[in-house]
């Protein structure tokens, strides 16, 4: 590996150029195509940083979008939400350096305006769309009237013969509770968000599953309010009060877990000594700045931004119905930190 190439087992992406070089994606972009509007020692800087780490421009777009207006459109519904924006920048590391100009709307989680913004793309003859939700319940499908193909990530469709990408969250509960087992912990409590979601309720299933598996069972029934720390504190207190041998707590949230945090520390109980906790969606800003640092299942979401890109040209090419249907579940990955320390 290049000295400063990112430790990375998928190519290396236009992100990963940009902050090397220690400039914006869109100016990466332009430096890498020669487009105007970037002095000669950053067009400098940025093609010999995506030399150092083997980047090249998407060949997969140039092929496809022969004879196309070279134009995708991402259609969101929650543009600030803290899941849409990995999705786009790895979609946009798929779509290719400058190879694909890409329309960005955001519908605001308004069915009436998803569908202006719809029309809006479709007049302005884009060869494919990506509809990326801000939660993991499925969604309406755009139908299959639209003349182009359609793409849907994170939120998938409710009709099964739609492309859809959505992490993998059963998985991760499973693979939560795995960790703490191999940490040493048996006694186990799970406190999770909004009844309403999906992402709540398949995260307690694979904490179940993995809990059954190893012939154990759940400390009480799943604990569901809110995604919210001030949630997490409160029912850390309940879960404790009634069942104060637990030795590992589950969370469905990092926001959660540092609620869950918190308390712990005001009941004088040690992390992770007397109880481990894990959280979920690995949110740097929260799992790097708890103390101790703290454990999480990170749902891949740049990857899955990436995956979505690469599925929409599939559809855009020559044999798009063979095995792109359907719901995919994308793997979800373990980042340990100091909060599951397991006991010497």
């Amino acid at each position: 590996m290049h000295e400063g190439q990112p430790a990375s087992t998928y190519p290396a992406t236009l992100s990963e150029v940009a902050k090397l070089a220690r400039v914006s994606v869109s100016t990466a972009s332009k430096a890498i195509n020669g487009r105007g509007d970037v002095s000669e020692e950053t067009r400098r800087r940025v093609v010999e940083t995506a030399d150092r780490i083997g980047f090249t421009p998407n060949q997969l777009a140039r092929s496809l979008l022969a004879g196309r207006t070279g134009t995708v459109g991402l259609l969101t519904s929650d543009l600030e939400g803290r899941f849409v924006l990995p999705i786009l920048m790895g979609a946009e590391d798929a779509f290719g350096a400058g190879q694909v100009n890409v329309f960005l709307c955001d519908a605001r989680g308004d069915a009436i305006r998803e569908q202006h913004q719809l029309k809006a793309l479709l007049k302005r003859r884009v060869d494919g769309i990506i509809v990326v939700g801000r939660q993991t319940d499925a969604r309406p499908s755009l139908g299959h009237s639209l003349p182009v193909p359609v793409v849907y990530a994170y939120a998938p469709s409710e009709d099964p013969s739609d492309v859809s990408l959505t992490p993998d969250n059963e998985a991760g509960g499973r693979l939560a509770i795995e960790h703490l087992l191999s940490c040493g912990r048996s006694r186990i409590g799970h406190i999770t968000g909004d009844p309403s979601y999906a992402a709540a309720h398949d995260r307690a299933r694979g904490v179940r599953q993995a809990l059954g598996a190893a012939g154990l069972e759940l400390r009480g029934e799943p604990m569901f309010s809110e995604w919210s720390e001030r949630w997490g504190r409160d029912a850390a207190a309940m879960l404790l009060d009634q069942h104060p041998d637990v030795d590992a707590i589950a969370c469905g949230s990092d926001q959660i877990a540092r609620g869950v945090l918190d308390t712990l520390r005001d009941l004088g109980r040690r992390v992770p000594e007397d109880v481990a906790v894990i959280g979920y969606d690995n949110w740097e800003v929260l799992t790097t700045n708890a103390r101790p640092e703290l454990t999480s299942i990170d749902a891949n979401l740049q990857q899955l931004g990436r995956e979505s890109a690469l599925a929409l040209f599939k559809a855009m090419g020559p044999n798009p119905a063979q095995g792109t249907d359907g719901v995919r579940h994308l793997p979800v990955r373990l980042v340990i930190r100091g909060s599951t320390i397991a006991r010497r």
